[in-house]
């Protein structure tokens, strides 16, 4: 049995709690949710509606009817994180069939299964995300063309994302198509289809500093991400492997910009039950989900890795974990 030992009364609470960590990360993702509406209208409403509520419907039922759980864990807003981190992941046209489904995988196999919060080796979203993408790959990766409230939610007008075209522009050394990336500025903006979470760069670094400002998260994984992103990136171009009309300072802006780099960065590599405990823990985990992003980009059939790259770097957390800094007193080994 173990035995803790505290120190003598009065002692004080920090005001910490994991309902007030969930709600702080879902303010944080509100702006770059409102420019997603904007952007999609209705299609983003009602995605991440159906995945909100299925995500917190299938924590219910689980903890009620399988666990037998007197106290339901629905009001600590995991749930409801894990339904907007979700929706974040999905294009807005997405079917509703096929929304639930990700919300119950994700939510059922991703997280209750292993015990609930807590307990689970991998981030739930990106569980229900590449669970969907390897079910349905055609309509998850049918993008529609951001037209406001105007874009249809079912059979809307479809294009190609901007890592699409980068990594034809790259594989194929076609500069002819450079034309169809968005304006940086556009992209920094979020004027470019995607999903709900890549639209915009600016809204997702504003919520993300507003993380690390209060002390929800700390800089080492988003910081060691981005970082390997941009010098891996910049090897790319300085080593020539980019077509005339592409430099090498937009190929690392476009990299960054675009897709779920930021939104993973900050939002899913950041998770506190999947990520490392240690500092230098953190720098690596970050460094090789860095590097397992671009080398799916790279050379891999993907446009896009973060999801699989987060969920790569989750399994190695235990092993990472064993990295701690040398106890006051202690020799090394």
């Amino acid at each position: 049995m173990a035995h803790f030992i505290t120190a003598p009364a009065p002692h004080t609470h920090s005001g910490d709690s994991v309902r007030r960590n969930m709600l702080l990360v879902i303010l944080a993702l509100l702006p770059a949710y409102v420019v997603s509406v904007i952007e999609f209208g209705w299609g983003a409403l009602i995605t991440a509606a159906i995945s909100i509520c299925a995500c917190v419907a299938t924590e219910w039922l689980i903890s009620r009817y399988l666990l037998k759980e007197k106290r339901q864990t629905i009001g600590d807003l995991s749930a409801v994180l894990t339904g907007l981190l979700l929706a974040f992941n999905l294009p807005s046209s997405l079917d509703w069939w096929i929304v639930l489904i990700g919300a119950v995988v994700a939510i059922g196999v991703g997280k209750m299964t292993f015990g609930g919060l807590g307990q689970n080796p991998f981030n739930p979203a990106l569980v229900g995300r590449v669970f969907l993408l390897i079910s349905f790959p055609a309509q998850m990766t049918t993008w529609p063309v951001p037209q406001g409230f105007a874009t249809k939610y079912i059979d809307a007008e479809t294009g190609a994302t901007p890592l699409y075209y980068l990594k034809h522009i790259v594989d194929a050394g076609d500069g002819s198509v450079i034309n169809q990336l968005p304006d940086l500025m556009n992209a920094f903006l979020g004027v470019m289809g995607g999903s709900l979470g890549e639209v915009c760069a600016l809204a997702l670094i504003i919520g993300g500093l507003f993380l690390i400002c209060t002390g929800v998260i700390t800089w080492h994984i988003p910081v060691s991400i981005i970082a390997t992103v941009a010098l891996f990136a910049a090897c790319t171009g300085w080593a020539g492997m980019l077509p005339e009309g592409l430099d090498t300072c937009h190929y690392v802006a476009y990299e960054l910009l675009t897709g779920g780099l930021m939104l993973g960065a900050f939002f899913m590599a950041t998770d506190y039950v999947t990520s490392p405990m240690t500092a230098w823990g953190k720098i690596i985990f970050g460094i090789g989900i860095g590097v397992i992003v671009m080398v799916i980009r790279t050379w891999g059939n993907y446009p896009e890795g973060m999801s699989f790259a987060i969920l790569i770097m989750n399994a190695c957390v235990p092993l990472l974990n064993k990295i701690r800094p040398t106890r006051f007193g202690e020799k090394k080994k």
